[in-house]
């Protein structure tokens, strides 16, 4: 037992940590300060002036926001740690959901803002789910307005799990100058970027000390009988008892326990070292749950890709088990991965070349070709089982991307397929319809730095648009047509006669050709190509758009013994069927979506109010299962109507709002609406 409390010596390997919270908490800045006080770094760099280790890319800097992870190691006490930092924007979070799996411990960067709450209620939900062990910073405690009592109250709204008190404030003239500890009962006065000096306690503090140590034991004795029993007998449990409680109940995810402190100034660091050191599992306890026995092969785990400019792809993984060579051939899911040409240790956006990894440790393997984030990969002959896979999120929001010069076609398909793959957030593909190239992402900030990238990384110049809506067209009425093709320019000439029944049909049935020939009029062998003319008539129909949910019969025809061919009844087909569809009366058809929309209960009123500004349909609304005090909105929306409603969505949940949308129908739009969208459609042909 170390004179702090808690055990020493009794874990093997390095733990991995990683520090989340709501954008703004101060997450990369507690980074600064845990470098700093660990002296992985000469001073602790600030994100306001762009000194900081972490968010170091130009798009970072410009947007003052993390938008990638930041990977550092350290050592506190002689032992290693490797620390994640974590996007705090819901746009990014993506990044953190392939890494957190992989880590023994969230520090879980907070302040007592209610309109953070929540994001907060987003980050434990997502870390409860994967049964993280998990601590809670309440940082900038000296610009905190109320007390550490209702803090906690606050805070308890966004997680199921009990929040636990581990340090109250002192306080001088309304001014926190430092803090109690609860477990080691003993005060400690704040000092600028150093280590906490202790204290005693006045009579004040003691009393209020006595008083918050007892909830915190109550809290922690709901599960430890011996511990009840103690309190219930008025015995002071001993303070080996305390650790052990907290220790355990902390790691097995029945409580989180609250620290404070300022990253800003470097206060509570030092004790938030302490506690990672004393209550974060070890390997084999993450090993454990994530169901990775220990053997003689590596097992690892990637967290995160980086595309660098000198040397190549550069995979960050989670040794889980077994020891990795520094040139070790790795398996994935589908076979061989590749060949690592060498591992690195990752201090921000710098390297360092490293020898074998060993279970804990946190590593970059260069240029395993077949590594994907979220992939587990292993030394051994067959394919691993994947401990964590990753699916990337459907997009919340599209752009149609494309190079301002032809030239550069070929790099922009380089330099997105290197976005993806850094960044899980995103998804690529490729419209049929319009040869578009769709870029997904999880918001409006989301896209525009994954453009920057393009600009300042590979230096493209690039146009985007809004994606083609996947407008069709169909017909309200009948008509009866005769096409004909003659064509005589010596030799065999061309020839093909064909009469055409065009009706509508219920929506959704699609295209329907029916033979209604008699007596030979058209031979059997022209009638194949006769449907294929009319299919390809209704790839276009007089609005410009595919045609839909029509019907073709036909009743007659005539042929030539000589000049007659397939390509003339083709020809002849299309020919009848450009006239039926005018004559038809066309009418257009915009796709309508279902969309489920996700969002605190308080914003639902606001939900439904835009819903119905975008011409959508309310379905209803249910209580979100398994989210306390949230709410699913189910409509229907015009795809049109579907964008910039992110935007307004996060605008409406403080940034916490998403959707799940799927085809549902096609609708019929007339009138202004629809000339609007046949004008727009012909000049994104154009």
């Amino acid at each position: 037992m170390d004179k702090d409390g808690g055990g020493a010596g009794r874990r093997a390997g390095p733990r991995t940590v990683a520090l989340v919270g709501p954008m703004g908490t101060g997450k990369t800045t507690l980074l600064e300060a845990i470098l700093a006080r660990t002296g992985a770094v000469q001073r602790q760099g600030a994100v306001e002036d762009g000194t900081a280790l972490g968010d170091g890319s130009a798009e970072a800097r410009a947007h003052g926001m993390s938008v990638a992870l930041n990977i550092a190691e350290t050592r506190f006490m002689d032992e290693p740690i490797a620390l994640v930092d974590a996007p705090g924007s819901i746009e990014f979070w993506s990044a953190a959901e392939a890494a957190l799996p992989a880590v023994d411990l969230a520090i879980v960067v907070v302040e007592a803002d209610a309109r953070k709450i929540p994001a907060l209620q987003v980050i434990l939900k997502r870390l409860e789910t994967l049964g993280i062990p998990r601590l809670l910073f309440l940082n900038k405690i000296d610009r905190t307005e109320i007390g550490v009592r209702a803090a906690l109250s606050l805070l308890q709204t966004a997680s199921t799990v009990p929040l636990v008190a581990r340090h109250i404030p002192i306080r001088q003239h309304d001014v926190v100058t430092g803090f109690i500890d609860l477990a080691l009962e003993r005060a400690f006065i704040y000092r600028e970027h150093a280590t906490a000096l202790e204290v005693d306690m006045t009579d004040e503090d003691r009393a209020r000390e006595v008083e918050a140590r007892f909830q915190m034991l109550e809290t922690l004795a709901d599960y430890d009988d011996v511990l009840m029993e103690e309190l219930l007998e008025d015995v002071q449990p001993s303070r080996e008892t305390v650790f052990a409680d907290m220790m355990r109940e902390t790691r097995q995810g029945l409580v989180v326990p609250v620290m404070i402190g300022s990253a800003l100034h470097g206060n509570g660091v030092h004790r938030l070292l302490k506690a990672i050191r004393h209550d974060a599992p070890d390997i084999a306890e993450t090993g454990v749950r994530l169901g990775v026995e220990a053997g003689e092969d590596a097992v690892v785990q990637i967290v995160g890709t980086i595309h660098t400019g000198h040397a190549g792809k550069l995979s960050i993984g989670r040794v889980l088990a077994g020891r990795l060579g520094e040139t070790a051939e790795l398996v994935g899911p589908d076979g061989p991965a590749g060949r690592a040409s060498g591992l690195v240790r990752i201090l921000g956006g710098q390297t360092v070349r490293r020898g074998a990894a060993l279970p804990g440790e946190l590593v970059g393997l260069s240029k395993v070709e077949g590594a994907r984030t979220g992939m587990t990969l292993s030394t051994g002959r067959s394919a691993p089982r994947q401990i964590a896979p990753f699916a990337p999120p459907a997009p919340a929001i599209e752009i149609a991307i494309a190079p301002l010069e032809r030239k550069d076609d070929v790099k922009l398909s380089a330099a997105l397929a290197k976005l993806v793959e850094e960044d899980p957030g995103l998804t690529l593909r490729q419209a049929e319809e319009t040869g578009e190239t769709i870029l997904g992402g999880q918001g409006e900030m989301h896209l525009r730095v994954a453009t920057e990238r393009l600009a300042g990384r590979f230096g493209l110049a690039i146009e985007t648009r809004e994606p083609a809506i996947r407008y069709r067209e169909t017909i309200r009425g009948a008509a009866s047509v005769r096409g004909r093709h003659k064509k005589q320019s010596g030799g065999h000439g061309q020839y093909g006669d064909c009469a055409l029944e065009i009706r509508p049909l219920p929506r959704g049935s699609g295209f329907r050709f029916e033979d209604a020939i008699t007596g030979g009029v058209v031979p059997r062998n022209y009638i194949p190509a006769i449907e294929a003319g009319a299919a390809d008539a209704l790839k276009a129909g007089p609005l410009g758009f595919p045609v839909v949910d029509v019907a073709v019969r036909l009743v007659d025809g005539s042929y030539h013994s000589v000049d007659s061919s397939d390509q003339a009844f083709r020809m002849a087909a299309q020919i009848g069927m450009r006239e039926g569809l005018e004559a038809c009366g066309a009418v257009l058809l915009e796709p309508v979506l279902r969309v489920g929309i996700a969002a605190p209960s308080e914003a639902t009123p606001r939900i439904n109010t835009l819903v119905t500004q975008r011409r959508g349909q309310i379905l209803g609304f249910d209580v979100r299962e398994g989210w306390p005090g949230w709410d699913v909105v189910e409509a229907l929306i015009p795809e049109a109507e579907m964008r910039g409603l992110i935007v307004e969505l996060r605008s409406v949940t403080a940034g916490v709002g998403s959707y799940v949308a799927r085809f549902d129908h096609l609708a019929e739009l007339a009138g202004r609406l629809a000339e609007q969208a046949a004008e727009r459609a012909r000049r994104q042909a154009a």
